[in-house]
């Protein structure tokens, strides 16, 4: 009876086995597969000699890498743009939310939902060329700047003003996103709580801040716990559009230090290495902040 069991849930269940293979494969050769390239990290590496031929050096990449004068402020730069985007990620979207919530007009509600969402679905690539014609020295901002008597500024070669466009974009495009998540743990709160409130005499100032900030804060805070995992991640293809020279020192973060590093200068090992070490904190933050959202949040994937 068992094996007969058995081999009706594999016949049923295997379309359901033939449908994930094309994915799991992707996922084995353009996920899983690149992972072996890392033991260039402790090669000195030459695609002539490859993996097996190429001499074992240990740790000297890394020694290099932390070495060079450039590392030390990618690091910073990294840490402090990812910082600001997870900071105003989760601000703004959450003081938008607890906004659109107050509009009574559903019809205007759903209006603004969605064009606040738009942005989400498009690309960087498209994006990014909007960005530069918008700030360019002879675009439309500098243009209404004239027009008051200000002097134009190059927004995109200057180190301050491209993080903060860097920062400010980011929170645009994605804004609409966590807005979403914010208003669905809005709508779970016991609507009696409010009705309670108003009996009481409480405005909706008092509502917001003693029924909907404490009802919206589990989520709050496991949002807040799961983003610790990306204080590494910065945005490769936002920066690397929209980056040039001249903001190196204040853009420059590792994914683009080690696309230049590894592409330009064709240093693959040194490249490789810091790829790796990107990977190891990578990984340990990300356990960090799914512990903390299980502690605090009760949050598990499994």
């Amino acid at each position: 009876m068992r094996l007969e069991a058995s081999q009706l849930r594999i016949k049923t269940e295997m379309p359901l086995h033939l449908m994930l293979l094309p994915g799991v494969l992707v996922t084995l050769v353009y996920a899983y597969g690149p992972i072996l390239g890392v033991v260039m990290a402790f090669q000195k590496f030459e695609p002539v000699l490859g993996f097996f031929k190429s001499k074992w050096v240990g740790f000297k990449n890394f020694k290099y890498v932390f070495n060079l004068p450039d590392f030390h402020q990618v690091m910073w730069n990294t840490i402090l743009i990812s910082s600001l985007k997870i900071v105003f990620s989760l601000l703004v979207p959450l003081v938008l939310a607890l906004l659109l919530n107050e509009i009574t007009k559903k019809w205007f509600q759903r209006m603004i939902q969605t064009s606040i969402f738009l942005p989400f679905f498009l690309a960087w690539t498209v994006l990014g060329g909007v960005i530069l014609e918008l700030f360019s020295l002879r675009g439309p901002v500098n243009d209404l700047m004239s027009s008051f008597g200000l002097e134009p500024i190059m927004f995109m070669g200057s180190n301050n003003w491209f993080r903060a466009i860097m920062v400010g974009s980011d929170v645009w495009k994605g804004m609409g996103y966590n807005m979403i998540i914010f208003l669905a743990a809005i709508t779970g709160i016991n609507a009696s709580l409010y009705e309670a409130a108003e009996v009481d005499g409480a405005g909706k100032w008092k509502q917001m801040i003693h029924i909907t900030l404490p009802g919206m804060m589990p989520i709050i805070i496991l949002m807040s716990t799961l983003s610790l995992g990306n204080i590494l991640n910065a945005g490769f293809d936002q920066i690397l559009i929209m980056y040039n020279p001249t903001v190196y020192q204040g853009a420059d973060i590792i994914d683009t230090f080690t696309y230049r590093l590894g592409l330009f200068s064709q240093q693959f090992a040194p490249a490789a290495a810091v790829g790796l070490f990107k990977s190891a904190i990578s990984v340990g933050l990300v356990s960090l902040s799914y512990y903390l959202a299980y502690k605090f949040s009760n949050y598990r994937i499994f």
